[in-house]
């Protein structure tokens, strides 16, 4: 028990600690956790420390825990899948899901027979299971490098949607084989319609669940502390349920689950987004350690590249990597508007994850058990595309998305909630400065200001479900509430702390209320702006006797000393920008520490005349 519990908390510290230090230096997190997870035990193992053993630990449940850690991954990516994001990219998203499938299938089968080397049955049932290209590592990755929206949405949406009919075509080619060995005149007639019928009922079944939820959420069926515990229990029973008409159809029932619930205006969604979320990452860190640990020497002999086996396999993964997944995007977007670009990027970033491993495992017994004896490398060939993948991929997105253009903005953003005099004032000075900034409110009046100015804007409540898909986010690391009402700024940050980060949502200081007594609790609140913790009135009265901002800009020669000395004592320093765009604010709490090179943004009153 004891051990066991020991491979439980360093699975954990492995996991988090290997998506930590991915945060701190900017490297692929997936690379690292299946670093953490080779060293832990295969290479650790043959000396003789056996720091994680899943088979030891799990026994019989190891299998059927990463399988239900997967759906429910899978059923938290297809809780981000708008459908509305497909107005620009449906098109791509259903020749990539269609077409794509067909033409990926097809190559990547060739592929496995006449390069890797295995048996045409084993070869067509791996070219069905290649089609993934799991959300676990894509969605990561467009994260990390922040492409542009419509290359963003296509890779995700093929992700999540490819993954469920990766697992589909695997159990289609698994099944004609074996019905093949039962009665050899069978034709595939005999096989796809029963098939394609199960995967139709598995999705009623996920659309059902998430309707019956959909329902009852809302009208207080469930209470609020158990509906993320009803929501997750529904997901697992569903996917079990699903399961049991068709191995592996669970994964298409979860996914419909998943995309149901993200466009029936379900209204406990943004409630348990955090929770979701967190678990997310959780079940991603714990489910790539274990898979990873759960590689042996003898496995990993298959790879070695010296050995002529190893080298067919490796020459098989660059052969993925440079003409299969190429001429499915190029064949399946022919005549699409898709930028040329966009269609290389999307043509290039192609990392297989969870999926790919644990589907490739599952049917490697089942095709030993046929008789197939290729089917037992299925396994350590599928870690060699997940590594290669990620590592290819996770280390050049950036570098290619920068040199085919599809980039977004890498300057860190601030979104600015409410239009006033001194937040327009504050947004042209952050926009001469090159940040990415945008000012959003509900009042197109208000917002007049922004339009005259030529500020980028966004006439909606930024608290309404419909902005999340409406309002790209994605350039904006800070958010801004200054808007006249103190409880609504304190409600927006308290509503973005969990997408943004706790110490990335600002406001303005509470204003002066005799006692106190109706002081908005610290812990909702967004950081307090400025040192002095200036007010929304003190503000709006300061901005009305003229106060305005000044940047001040340091070098070896004029430092923070001497800038402070050229401003006046009344002048309130509110941010500085580095050099490469990231910002840092003067606030109640925190004062940052100015360097050459950086530019200190400070409010101050106005000059008087003939000083």
């Amino acid at each position: 028990m004891e051990t066991q519990s020991l491979m439980l908390a360093a699975i954990g510290v492995l996991g988090i600690g290997a998506q930590w230090i991915a945060w701190r230096t900017g490297w692929p997190a997936i690379v690292l956790m299946l670093a953490a997870g080779f060293l832990a035990e295969p290479v650790a193992g043959e000396f003789g420390f056996r720091l994680i053993d899943p088979e030891a630990a799990f026994g019989e449940l190891l299998d059927p825990a990463i399988n239900i850690g997967g759906a429910l991954i899978l059923f938290e990516g297809g809780l981000s899948l708008d459908l509305r994001e497909l107005r620009h990219s449906g098109s791509a998203v259903y020749r990539l899901a269609t077409i794509g499938v067909i033409v990926g299938w097809a190559l990547g089968a060739v592929a496995a027979n006449q390069i890797a080397g295995l048996a045409w049955p084993v070869a067509i049932l791996f070219g069905g299971i290649l089609i993934v290209t799991g959300p676990t590592v894509v969605v990561p990755l467009l994260r990390q490098a922040t492409v542009q929206t419509r290359p963003n949405a296509i890779l995700k949406w093929e992700g999540i949607v490819n993954d469920p009919t990766g697992a589909l075509c695997a159990v289609i080619a698994y099944e004609y084989f074996k019905f093949l060995r039962e009665a050899p005149e069978a034709s595939l007639v005999d096989v796809v319609p029963p098939l394609l019928i199960a995967a139709i009922l598995a999705g009623l079944i996920g659309y059902a669940a998430a309707s019956l939820i959909a329902y009852l959420f809302p009208r207080g069926a469930i209470p609020e502390y158990l509906k993320v515990p009803v929501l997750f229990t529904a997901v697992i029973g569903v996917f079990v349920l699903a399961n049991q008409i068709e191995h592996e159809l669970g994964l298409v029932a979860v996914t419909v689950m998943g995309v149901t619930l993200a466009n029936t205006g379900f209204t406990s969604l943004r409630s348990i987004h955090p929770f979701k979320e967190n678990v997310a990452v959780l079940l991603v860190s714990g489910i790539f350690i274990l898979l990873a640990s759960s590689l042996t020497i003898s496995d990993l002999a298959y790879l070695n590249p010296c050995e002529a086996v190893g080298l067919r396999f490796w020459l098989f993964v660059l052969a993925l990597l440079f003409i299969v997944r190429p001429a499915t995007v190029f064949i399946s977007l022919l005549g699409s508007p898709v930028p040329w670009n966009e269609r290389v990027f999307i043509a290039w970033i192609a990392p297989r994850g969870i999926v790919l491993v644990a589907i490739s495992g599952l049917f490697a017994l089942r095709l030993s058990e046929l008789g197939y004896n290729d089917g037992q490398v299925l396994t350590a060939l599928s870690f060699a595309v997940v590594v290669a993948t990620v590592i290819a991929h996770g280390f050049s997105i950036n570098l290619v998305a920068k040199w085919l253009g599809v980039k977004g903005s890498t300057r860190p953003g601030i979104i600015i909630v409410g239009s006033t005099p001194w937040t327009i004032a504050l947004a042209k000075q952050v926009q001469a400065m090159s940040t990415p900034v945008r000012v959003v409110d509900s009042s197109w009046q208000r917002l007049s200001a922004a339009r005259r100015e030529g500020l980028p804007f966004y006439h909606g409540e930024i608290l309404n479900e419909a902005t999340e898909h409406n309002l790209d986010l994605t350039p904006y690391q800070v958010l801004i509430a200054a808007t006249q009402n103190e409880a609504y700024n304190t409600l927006v940050c308290n509503e973005f702390a969990y997408e943004i980060g706790r110490d990335s949502v600002y406001q303005l200081g509470e204003n002066e209320q005799g006692d106190n007594k109706n002081a908005l609790p610290e812990a909702l609140r967004g950081r307090a702006l400025f040192e002095s913790g200036f007010g929304v009135d003190e503000v709006a009265e300061r901005t009305a006797q003229g106060w305005g901002f000044r940047k001040t800009k340091l070098s070896e020669t004029f430092d923070f000393a001497k800038a402070q000395e050229n401003l006046p004592d009344s002048a309130n320093m509110l941010l500085l920008v580095r050099g490469g765009g990231e910002l840092r604010f003067f606030t109640h709490a925190a004062r940052p520490t100015p360097k050459a090179g950086d530019t200190i943004l400070s409010f101050l009153p106005p000059t008087p005349s003939g000083a």
